[in-house]
């Protein structure tokens, strides 16, 4: 009887430190408002660190980079490292977070906010409006892909968050090596190279089209000009036409039936209401609290940024 006793305590216990243990492990998850902004309460400070994956001196030698960075550029920085985030987004809590606290200027929307959550294995970038050129999305990645996620994959926090931050100072301030910054910028003109190749080849053959439709078939000179047109038929946003063309060199007539996109109805693009604008309007900033506390200026933000799984 005593040993049937002290096995039911035994199991019990068990079953109650399960059930405890299940609830602390599913609290771990945060939400965007479990976030304290420890910038509000001092003004040096840009890290929540919350669970303490990242040791003091690393908190520290972050905090005193991107005070540095804030004080000669203006922008402003949150940097959160968690265990996990409720849902697993690391893009929409990044962004929740930067649009909720208003980070950055109001007036430049300057705002730069960096997620670490170590179980969802993510590292996010999210860029208000107006830091978007300045640090690209391509930069973004580049930093996460070339300076973060080899340590991040060995669960090497404090060394990836170092090497990430100190590239994106190194790119903000411009401070970073003049090689090291050619070759981030060199990917950018290859891309802006090609889509102007692309265009350039629209172009040209757009205008040989045109051109060939001048071309008059009896003199050969390019003087066939459009002087009547009768409608045929409408279907399909397609409209049908048959075009007289005139050469006025040698007189020349042809007849042509001719297509094209029917704009006579509906709503063109554009027609109605102003710019179309992704991400919302402004977001004011919360009150500054607590002694020597800093402010975030209510900043703006879109899409810009990047995210990698590591």
């Amino acid at each position: 009887m005593y040993f049937c006793a002290n096995m039911k305590r035994y199991v019990i216990t068990w079953i109650v430190c399960i059930f405890l243990f299940a609830i602390q492990g599913k609290a771990e998850a945060y939400k965007v408002d479990d976030i304290v902004m420890v910038h509000l309460q001092d003004k040096t400070r840009y890290v929540c660190n919350p669970d303490h994956i990242l040791s003091p001196a690393t908190v520290t030698q972050i905090n005193s980079i991107l005070y540095t960075l804030e004080q000669q550029t203006g922008i402003e920085t949150l940097v959160v490292v968690v265990k996990e985030i409720e849902g697993g987004d690391c893009f929409n809590f990044a962004y929740e977070l930067g649009k909720q606290n208003g980070v950055g200027k109001k007036s430049s929307n300057n705002g730069l906010v960096i997620l670490l959550s170590t179980q969802d294995r993510c590292i996010q970038f999210v860029t208000g409006y107006g830091l978007e050129g300045i640090l690209p999305d391509a930069i973004c990645k580049r930093i996460q892909n070339q300076k973060m996620n080899n340590y991040f994959a060995k669960n090497e926090w404090d060394a990836g968050m170092i090497s990430g931050i100190r590239a994106i100072n190194g790119y903000l301030d411009g401070s970073m090596e003049p090689e090291e910054r050619e070759n981030n910028e060199s990917g950018e003109l290859y891309i802006f190279g090609f889509i102007f190749l692309f265009m350039l080849l629209i172009f040209t053959l757009s205008y040989n089209i045109q051109r060939k439709k001048t071309l008059c078939p009896q003199c050969k000179k390019h003087t066939l000009h459009r002087t009547d047109s009768h409608l045929i038929s409408r279907r399909n946003g397609i409209k049908k036409e048959r075009v007289v063309y005139t050469c006025s060199h040698c007189g020349h007539t042809e007849v042509r039936d001719e297509d094209s996109d029917d704009h006579s109805g509906g709503i063109g693009w554009g027609r109605r209401g102003g710019p179309l604008i992704f991400g919302g309007g402004s977001f004011g900033s919360r009150g500054s609290g607590g002694f020597s506390g800093g402010s975030f200026g209510g900043g703006s933000f879109g899409g810009g940024g990047a995210g990698s799984r590591f």
